[in-house]
């Protein structure tokens, strides 16, 4: 399934491979300790919900969480997302930044520029569009009447996973958003109609670290548009 957030547009996928290096002017290198990831993706009691463990034999080891040198000009708590690379980059002090694979927009619905983290969700519930629902008859079942319309209740069957973060310019929303995913296999994929998907239990992470007015920027890539113009 693929998010409310990012079906204002086609709905059909394609896959792209990851470009081969970042900008000159955000460039990393992987310089820390091994991660135990077995135990950072195992299975996890998440309030009233259990967030299954990530089966990473589905997963390019290279997209798991790393901590890395980061030379950025982006100050300590802001997000960078590489949309080339399929990374995503929070910020820290002295030059670092743990970096989480993410999945993202596959042809035609890249997009580029900044925006502001205004809210933020627990287990959100998700609101397909009416067209899509009309197109894709086996929602139908799945949908009900929720308190801002027809959608999906949150929970591990819910496309936006365990987090969201709603990104904003001003008092416009862009209808993008970072979230969870049930599908962790597609990190590392452009497939996505322009939100950043992340492996849930990085979701939570980044989620419990991000306050709400967190500025989060958007590189640019191949076939990249400005936010504004990709929200038309």
């Amino acid at each position: 399934m693929v998010p409310r957030c990012c079906f204002f547009l086609a709905a059909k996928c394609s896959l792209e491979l990851p470009s081969p290096s970042p900008p000159a002017a955000h460039s990393a290198a992987v310089d820390g300790g091994p991660f135990n990831y077995s135990a950072i993706y195992a299975e996890t009691k998440d309030g009233q919900f259990t967030v299954p463990a990530v089966k990473l034999s589905q997963i390019n080891p290279t997209f798991l969480r790393k901590n890395v040198v980061y030379a950025t000009k982006e100050s300590p708590g802001t997000i960078v997302v590489d949309p080339g690379n399929h990374f995503l980059y929070h910020v820290e002090d002295g030059g670092r930044a743990t970096r989480y694979g993410v999945g993202v927009g596959r042809e035609g619905f890249v997009w580029v520029g900044e925006a502001t983290i205004k809210s933020k969700q627990e287990w959100p519930d998700w609101y397909p569009p009416k067209e899509m629902i009309e197109r894709r008859p086996d929602l139908k079942r799945e949908v009900v009447e929720l308190q801002s319309g027809v959608g999906m209740h949150g929970g591990p069957s819910n496309p936006l996973g365990a987090r969201a973060m709603y990104l904003w310019q001003g008092d416009h929303d862009t209808l993008f958003r970072i979230h969870g995913t049930n599908e962790p296999w597609t990190i590392g994929l452009s497939q996505s109609s322009g939100c950043i998907r992340m492996i849930n239990q990085d979701a939570i992470d980044l989620y419990q670290n991000t306050p709400v007015g967190t500025r989060v920027v958007v590189l640019a890539s191949r076939g990249a548009v400005p936010v504004k113009l990709a929200r038309t």
